[in-house]
């Protein structure tokens, strides 16, 4: 497991042992922010496609490709 999968396990473990007031408090935080609610948007798009056939949608290559696209603009 690579040290970014060890951290983000972590990151897990302790959402899902927070009561429900704080993993509304916590998403509540990750939605105000831009670019974690277009990710998380974005996510949600992918895995609707991957269930459509045609070509493969990998989230990994998608962010890749994002990313490089608003580093230029």
């Amino acid at each position: 497991m690579r040290t970014s999968e060890a951290t983000a396990e972590v990151f897990f473990t302790a959402f899902k042992t927070l009561k429900n007031k704080g993993k509304e408090a916590f998403l509540e935080k990750v939605i105000s922010n831009h670019e974690l609610r277009e990710d998380l948007f974005d996510i949600v798009l992918i895995e609707e496609a991957k269930k459509a056939k045609g070509k493969p949608v990998y989230a990994r290559e998608y962010f890749t490709k994002r990313r490089k696209a608003r580093n230029v603009a």
